[in-house]
């Protein structure tokens, strides 16, 4: 006989080695939900954050793992829990625990069910948070390894100009981009994309509010624009067209590898580029999304870099590369 799955889920916290600042929002700490799925000898694991400016926290994240147990338990794949729970963390967290418990029933590793490329090292973003400009170039110039940065914004123009101004001095070698979170109104996008232009700024994240993306319509620009409040699942990704460039893929939001994987080739298809991120987390929660980065243009998962301590094994940060360990997830073990 088949031997039934159990589900086992637990929250865990990891703290920040510092503050980290947004438009609106100050971190100390991440909270996350491991889910783990055995059946006999095997067993899978998936680790989510959820997105906070949906409010999809512990709590909620929890809460829908509990709703989907039942079905999970009795043998739903992957697909049926794409109908049992819409878009959130608490989905992610179940559907990287199928793939990863997939790749141990299998023998095969989950790049080659998900007909992924076979994963190598990665280019990323390493993230500089909101903070007074002459700090946030310190930080971009003792980050000497890094290649490719990405700065926080808070919408504050001025002061946001002289932040950018600051850390190209730092690091005239860089490529450099720099989100929003949906700092910004319509009217001030004009004088951010002259400021971004002028100091060689290569993408922009998110500007405008989710919900006032219509703002975008007929403003001239030369950097490209990504979404990513904007686009929070595969249903939202036909009406970025005309509007962004680029989606920014986060398993948290769209709810697993399954979905982001549908999302990229989706963009790919309508002319759209694609980036993966990450709502921070441990490198469990890494390991996904760099199978899903071998199909994108920018890659920023950059999480475990913020926090006081990580799993181990972890990933590794070289030469502005991310590099992810087969034993991390999503290979036979």
């Amino acid at each position: 006989m088949t031997k039934r799955r159990t589900l086992e889920v637990r929250v865990e916290h990891f703290p920040y080695a510092q503050p980290f600042r947004i438009t609106g929002h100050v971190f100390t700490e991440t909270a996350v939900v491991v889910a783990e799925i055995s059946q006999g000898a095997d067993r899978g694991r998936g680790e989510a954050a959820g997105a906070y400016y949906l409010k999809d926290d512990v709590a909620a994240m929890t809460g829908a793992i509990e709703r989907a147990r039942e079905a999970i338990e009795a043998g739903a794949d992957r697909s049926a829990l794409q109908k049992l729970l819409p878009p959130c963390g608490g989905r992610n967290a179940l559907d990287c625990a199928l793939w990863d418990l997939e790749a141990q029933q299998s023998g095969r590793p989950v790049w080659q069910l998900a007909g992924l490329p076979e994963p190598k090292p990665l280019r990323t973003t390493l993230t500089i948070g909101a903070d007074e400009p002459g700090r946030m170039a310190d930080a971009a110039a003792a980050l000497a390894d890094a290649t490719t940065l990405k700065l926080k914004l808070t919408g504050e123009a001025a002061l946001d100009a002289a932040r950018v101004e600051a850390v190209r001095a730092a690091r005239p070698d860089c490529w450099i981009g720099v989100d929003a979170n949906q700092g910004y109104s319509a009217g001030a996008l004009p004088a951010l994309f002259a400021t971004l232009e002028r100091h060689g700024v290569a993408l922009l994240e998110q500007p405008l509010a989710r919900g006032a993306e219509a703002g975008l319509d007929g403003i001239e620009r030369a950097i490209p624009v990504a979404a990513d409040e904007s686009a929070l699942s595969l249903a939202e990704t036909d009406a970025l067209v005309g509007r962004f460039d680029m989606v920014n893929i986060k398993l948290d939001k769209c709810g697993g590898l399954t979905e982001g994987i549908a999302i990229a080739r989706r963009a790919r298809e309508l002319g759209l580029d694609v980036m993966v991120g990450n709502m921070m987390g441990s490198s469990l929660a890494m390991a996904p999304s760099y199978l899903l980065g071998q199909l994108c243009k920018v890659v920023d998962l950059d999480g475990p870099t913020f926090l006081a301590r990580d799993r181990d094994p972890g990933v590794r940060y070289q030469a502005g590369n991310i590099h992810c360990p087969s034993q991390i997830w999503g290979f036979p073990r």
